[in-house]
């Protein structure tokens, strides 16, 4: 299996780490999350370097680029600790288009791509627990549109974006795979209520209401019913993409813990010359190295069967939950009291792994997953 990067993909990840390092800054990340006035919004920029369509085959009007290609792009939006919702707007909103298929579906993506929309996900409800198919939220056939009734919670990006696509059932069950279709609806629909909120990791999301939302029929995408087969699949690439954002999180506890153990002085000699210590960082190192592996290993198995894939993705990201867990927790020991505060850059990396974890499922889980997975081999 070849682990190295190609010539393109390296020249992406070189231009925009070079942009990052230019226009995202932690203090002018500070900025833009205080809303203030000489702020720069970064998605305009990432439109402009190409990077909306980054995943996407040409004849989509995309880079050209795939799975690997959002790794390199995840990985430097995750050193850079970028809030925008690439991940969530992009990959996850794309690939769930893609997965349609449908004409209408192609429209928006390639809205999508242009920049001219700015999409949000709102699926996950309160009390699904992980369950991607629990979903209580009902569209209702009405004369020639549709009447949309339910609530979601904690969606990311959705006070930035245009448009939501909504997932809501069309058939009895509440939680079943077959009976959940996908909506297009406008941010500023009536009926649809937002709740703005801003997560631990400062990433900006919202919960919502929609309370009779009536909807035209153009706003079913896709198949009536048949919705979750490609939910599934943008959500594994979404997983995926979390495990690459790691890597760039990681990497930049790591360095910080170096840098500072090196500069920070004790009975007259640094931090990093105390042999103990040398062994905490090299423990880091090798945690770290076992998240690059695993998660480049998923990238490639993207395009595998279903259970094949599945199985890379579980084990990737239980490797990197362990190191999310290990890394970040040492990188604050070896910070001292200064780790948590909120001046210093290494205690906002070690909410953005906290966060991490979750969404990736949590240690006991992904091994509880995993074994099923294995068992069902």
């Amino acid at each position: 299996m070849d682990f190295d990067l190609g010539e393109e993909q390296s020249i992406l990840k070189d231009t925009l780490r070079r942009y990052l390092k230019d226009h995202y800054s932690f203090e002018q990340r500070r900025r833009a999350l205080r809303a203030e006035p000489d702020a720069q919004d970064l998605w305009p920029g990432l439109a402009e370097l190409g990077l909306l369509g980054a995943p996407f085959a040409l004849e989509r009007g995309g880079y050209g680029g795939g799975a690997v290609e959002a790794m390199v792009v995840m990985e430097a939006l995750g050193e850079a600790l970028v809030c925008d919702a690439w991940n969530e707007s992009v990959l996850l909103c794309g690939r769930l288009l893609e997965g349609i298929g449908t004409p209408s579906a192609a429209a928006l993506l390639s809205g999508l791509i242009a920049g001219t929309h700015r999409l949000a996900l709102a699926h996950w409800e309160s009390g699904a627990r992980r369950d991607l198919s629990a979903v209580s939220t009902r569209a209702v056939s009405e004369g020639e549109g549709w009447r949309l009734n339910g609530a979601k919670s904690l969606s990311i990006g959705a006070p930035h974006a245009s448009h939501l696509l909504v997932t809501a059932r069309t058939a009895n069950a509440t939680r079943d795979e077959h009976g959940l279709s996908l909506f297009c609806v406008p941010i500023d629909a009536p009926g649809l209520t937002l709740r703005p909120l801003r997560m631990i990791d400062d990433r900006a999301c919202a919960d919502i209401v929609f309370d009779e939302v009536q909807l035209p029929a153009s706003a079913l995408l896709g198949p009536r019913d048949q919705a979750f087969p490609a939910l599934a699949e943008a959500h594994e690439a979404y997983c995926a993409a979390l495990c690459a954002e790691a890597l760039g999180v990681l990497s930049r506890l790591y360095e910080d813990t170096v840098e500072y153990t090196a500069q920070r002085r004790q009975f007259g000699q640094p931090l990093s010359r105390f042999q103990v210590l040398q062994h905490r960082l090299v423990d880091m190192r090798i945690q770290l190295e076992l998240a690059c592996a695993a998660s480049l290993h998923a990238t490639l198995h993207l395009a595998r069967p279903p259970a094949e894939r599945r199985r890379a993705l579980g084990a990737a990201a239980i490797v990197v939950v362990e190191a999310l867990r290990f890394v970040g927790e040492n990188a604050v020991q070896l910070h001292g009291a200064m780790g948590l505060t909120d001046e210093l850059a290494v205690s906002h990396y070690f909410r953005r792994a906290t966060v991490l974890i979750e969404q990736l499922g949590g240690r006991d889980h992904l091994l509880a997953e995993q074994a099923k997975a294995l068992r069902a081999a």
